[in-house]
């Protein structure tokens, strides 16, 4: 069953990637998570995006991991697939893998490593929807790939046709309240990444958010969401800051670990603390928190009603 990338939106969450002590693939867990996140009432899953550490896997275990999540999913919700690598062709490489195994649409990043101009990430977006079976969706995440997606080349991406969406996941909210303005008259769609801001993203029209720690709580940001919807933003900034205080657990490494290991080994810690994931290890270098670290993850999923 394939579905309507336009029509998107509400909660997708950037979905972990369980690994087994032995840093393989495990996927009777990655089976649980997507379970745990479908019954939690998301709206569409996003597969290989940073949270799932897609530049640790290599092709082979990007087609593995698309396999079984399109097996899992089954149709039942929209499936989003990371194409980030730091070149053009070999972008091109795995959107046509992820297309062939039955995804909706392949999510882009800017190319990096090398330091790249504004109009070459304009070629790079183009040359990839050329070659693309479905649609592409532009991921702004300068954290990562050390480049920010210009509002002017966002702006003509969406006007010529050639993103159907943008994940902002800058932090620069004001540019956010800038693109979403200049996004108004097209049928492009852009949704937040930052959850710590996820009812003001969607109060300034973000059609949706892609939050990390919704793995941990989906139902959380399911109900954020719902009740922006039906425009109770008392209730929807309620939820919101119940979800900032569980984010906390994306900052127990700190300042031992980097703050990628700190967050993906956060989300990885609970999801075993809660019986979702047999194994908490993230992909190596990076470090999984200790047991005084895990410690403070349970405290903190205790607070939220997570955790008897």
């Amino acid at each position: 069953m394939s579905h309507d990338i336009a029509a998107i939106r509400g909660i997708v969450p950037p979905v972990i990637t369980p690994l087994t002590d032995r840093f393989e693939l495990d996927l009777p867990s990655f089976t649980r998570v997507i379970e745990h996140l479908i019954a939690g009432g998301v709206h569409g899953l996003f597969f290989l995006g940073s949270t799932g550490e897609v530049v640790f896997h290599d092709r082979a275990a990007r087609r593995r991991i698309l396999e079984h999540a399109v097996k899992v999913v089954a149709g039942r919700v929209p499936i989003l697939a990371g194409a980030v690598d730091p070149g053009t062709d070999r972008v091109i490489a795995n959107v046509r893998d992820a297309a062939a195994i039955g995804v909706d649409a392949v999510v882009v990043t800017a190319p990096f490593y090398t330091r790249t101009h504004q109009a070459e990430i304009l070629d790079h977006y183009r040359i990839v929807a050329a070659a693309s079976p479905t649609p592409v969706i532009a991921y702004d995440i300068p954290v990562c790939v050390h480049v920010k997606l210009d509002r002017a080349t966002v702006r003509t991406l969406a006007h010529e046709g050639t993103i159907a969406g943008l994940k902002d996941s800058s932090g620069d909210d004001g540019n956010l309240r800038d693109v979403l303005r200049d996004l108004a008259d097209t049928k492009v769609w852009c949704m937040t990444g930052a959850e710590l801001v996820v009812d003001s993203a969607l109060l300034m029209g973000a059609r949706g958010a892609v939050p990390g720690v919704a793995n941990v709580d989906p139902a959380g940001y399911v109900r954020l969401y719902d009740a922006t919807q039906r425009g109770d933003w008392a209730a929807a900034r309620t939820e919101q800051e119940r979800l900032c205080r569980l984010f906390e657990i994306a900052r127990c490494g700190v300042p031992r670990t980097s703050p990628g290991a700190s967050g993906f080994g956060g989300f990885k810690a609970a999801m075993h603390a809660m019986g979702i994931i047999e194994h908490a290890a993230t992909a190596r270098p990076q470090a999984p928190l200790n047991a005084e670290e895990v410690g403070r993850v349970r405290a903190i999923l205790r607070s939220v009603g997570l955790l008897a």
